[in-house]
């Protein structure tokens, strides 16, 4: 059933009426419209602050008393929000038996870099001074999230902070220069983008600002020193080349780094779970990935 799952979600995103850079407000309304899933049942969710900023916490049943995730959703930096992804982190930490929290980091246009960046940190900080353990804690997040994941732990390396045992990413977006050659090639196979989606973000997140500079597109960061590292991509996106490229760099700072690229399918395809073997598999993965670097003895014998 895989190739006619994957066939049937590329008519159903082609499908979706494009708006070319809509307002911001009116692009998250649709996009909370066209992508929002609840949290699946047996995982319960609550509201918190975070390093000052709300989030959304997600606790399977039966999870772990120890482990935790820190969750940053995709958006280009412009859309989305932890209940956007909840449906997604839900099912995550479903698998992973343990809790997450989801960050509802500032947003630009009105809140440019590097407030996405200074939000996470401060929600990274507080996590570690909150008495979470390091060894204890593991880092995710999808798309533009995905790229802030890394810049957040290269943020906390250069602030002196632990890094976390483990950070998986989900098609993430690393290189805002839009250098990669896939952004190119791969436009007919994108069911989602085109390359002018992805110059509107950049723009309203950076504005004039350098696209190149590490802390907002880390493909060009010093990778040295981070955690292991997971990277999943869909063979039918614009930001392939962005994760390939990630993976390549982390590999020659010497970090541990899995590189998944998913055939025929699109950005972010795990938002697709329940109906598309393949998000359903990949999930499996980054939970299999994330807790195996966990030093819980409750995940340890799982």
């Amino acid at each position: 059933m895989t190739r006619q799952q994957r066939d049937t979600l590329d008519d159903l995103l082609r499908s979706i009426p494009r708006t070319p850079d809509p307002e911001p407000e009116a692009a998250r309304l649709a996009f909370a419209r066209g992508i929002t899933r609840p949290a699946p049942d047996g995982v319960a969710t609550r509201r918190t602050v975070l390093g000052g900023r709300p989030a959304l916490e997600l606790e399977p049943a039966g999870a772990a008393d120890r482990g935790r995730l820190l969750y940053l959703h995709g958006g280009g930096y412009v859309i989305g929000s932890p209940d956007t992804h909840a449906g997604l982190v839900g099912e995550l930490v479903r698998r992973a038996g343990i809790r997450a929290t989801s960050l509802d980091y500032r947003l630009a246009p009105e809140h440019p870099f590097p407030a996405a960046l200074d939000d996470g940190l401060a929600a990274y900080r507080a996590l570690l001074d909150g008495g979470t353990d390091p060894a204890e804690l593991v880092v995710a997040g999808d798309s533009a999230g995905g790229g802030l994941a890394i810049s957040l732990l290269v943020a906390a390396r250069a602030a002196g902070l632990p890094q976390p045992a483990a950070v998986a990413v989900l098609s993430p977006w690393t290189d805002l220069t839009l250098g990669g050659d896939s952004i190119r090639t791969l436009e007919a196979a994108d069911p989602i983008f085109v390359a002018e989606d992805l110059a509107d973000y950049a723009g309203h997140y950076l504005g004039d600002g350098d696209r190149a500079q590490p802390l907002a597109s880390p493909l060009f960061a010093d990778l040295t020193g981070l955690p292991p590292l997971l990277v999943q991509v869909g063979a039918h996106e614009l930001l392939l080349d962005d994760a390939v490229r990630l993976a390549g760099r982390a590999g020659a700072g010497d970090v541990e780094v899995t590189l998944e690229v998913w055939p025929g399918v699109p950005h972010v395809f795990q938002h697709h779970y329940g109906r598309l073997d393949d998000a359903d598999a990949a999930l499996d993965r980054i939970a299999g990935f994330l807790t195996a670097r966990l030093t819980a003895p409750q995940l340890a014998a799982r």
